[in-house]
């Protein structure tokens, strides 16, 4: 496993902690650690009630520390998307790690063997995800490469069904079917269940569209997972679920992990989607600290452009507080943004005021900041607690 090189944290950065929340510089991200706990507790009560596994996504965070929080609290492990993920969660202490995707190039698959051996070390485990039957070959053969210069070590893998994502994934069915068959051919390799997430299901904003999307899924892996089993192979798990649709797979009875990661942070979008009644009642935890830098007459411009937060979901919010009020956030390029008077709202911030941007999309957001600054006691009168390295800051190998 490649060596994880770090960036010290700066004297400045570590003697901000103690210190009053008007002490962080801007644009900085900021966790309200209270709520991200309040966030973590629900998600733990959720997942005892319907008595299933949760593994959420490391991707958001990019943490090591926060997904050993997450384990702590009662995750069985996370998940990732890269390699280089993998990585820096198993290099900070993470021992129980899912690639939830496909990993195709040989120089990746000898360092995911390479991992996978060194996670069995330290009594730990890696799995990963395929949808191609060249793709079980190639993981198996550089298993086997790294099978002969240390003790074996066997890999869990899960075959990708698409279930409406449209992304990767073979169709449900039969196409499954033989990928299991395959992975049961090479003795590095498990057979471990299936992959199906509906990631653009997450995103649909009515509770009754996400059922009714949820409810083919469900129909889908319930026919693969039968086809599979006629063949006297085991399915033990079915792993897939995010924020937005996680209590109905909960529900499904089909489902035994959901791999919701935004809950803890909750960003915009996902704010955006009408709440299920059964959903756990999620609160906004991630912020981008700005200040204004200009005011006028009309509109003030702070310093918070897209490079402190990602656009993809669309533009942030502005968090509503005294003195500013409700204020909305319009484009202003890559250094700024343009904040104006909302719903009536006629005052217009001042020079050097405070404005706390909820963004569009946490995952992305996160990935543009070295660190996260923890604060307790609220964003007004609070003080910073801890800074937290996002040690998987452009990990995208």
């Amino acid at each position: 496993m490649p060596p994880l090189t770090k960036t010290p944290l700066s004297e400045g950065l570590l003697r901000l902690v103690g210190q009053p929340v008007s002490a962080i510089d801007t644009p900085s991200l900021v966790v309200d650690l209270d709520a991200m706990q309040r966030n973590l507790s629900r998600m733990v009560e959720f997942a005892r009630k319907h008595d299933i596994r949760w593994r959420p996504h490391a991707k958001m965070h990019k943490s090591s520390a926060l997904a050993r929080l997450q384990m702590q609290a009662g995750a069985v492990g996370v998940c990732v998307q890269k390699t280089a993920e993998a990585e820096a969660m198993a290099a900070g202490g993470v021992t129980d790690i899912y690639i939830s995707n496909e990993v195709v190039a040989p120089a990746k698959l000898a360092r995911v063997a390479e991992l996978a051996h060194a996670l069995a070390q330290a009594n730990g485990q890696l799995a990963i995800a395929v949808d191609s039957l060249e793709g079980v070959r190639r993981l198996a053969n550089a298993m086997d490469d790294r099978r002969q210069s240390g003790p074996p070590a066997v890999m869990d893998v899960f075959v990708e069904i698409d279930v409406g994502q449209g992304r990767c994934g073979v169709a449900p069915g039969r196409l499954a079917l033989e990928l299991a068959l395959e992975i049961r051919r090479h003795p590095a390799l498990r057979f471990a269940g299936l992959q199906a997430y509906h990631g653009r299901a997450q995103h649909l904003r009515t509770p009754q569209a996400r059922r009714d999307a949820i409810a083919q899924v469900v129909q889908d892996v319930l026919f693969t997972r039968k086809l599979i089993e006629r063949e006297g192979i085991p399915v033990d798990l079915v792993t897939g679920a995010g924020t937005g649709s996680m209590v109905c797979e909960a529900a499904s009875g089909v489902y035994g992990e959901l791999q919701a990661g935004s809950f803890l942070f909750m960003d915009a979008d996902y704010a955006a989607n009408e709440r299920d009644p059964a959903q756990p009642q999620f609160e906004h935890a991630l912020f981008v600290k700005a200040e204004v830098m200009s005011s006028g007459l009309l509109h003030a411009v702070c310093d918070a452009g897209h490079k402190s937060h990602a656009i993809d979901s669309g533009l942030p919010r502005v968090l509503a507080l005294e003195p500013t009020g409700e204020l909305d956030y319009l484009n202003g390029g890559d250094e700024h943004g343009v904040l104006k008077p909302a719903r009536g709202n006629q005052r217009v911030p001042r020079l050097d005021e405070t404005v706390w941007l909820i963004p569009g999309h946490c995952d992305p957001t996160v990935n543009l900041h070295n660190h996260l600054v923890g604060v307790v006691g609220g964003l007004q009168q609070g003080r910073v607690d801890k800074i937290i390295r996002i040690d998987a800051r452009g990990a995208l190998t």
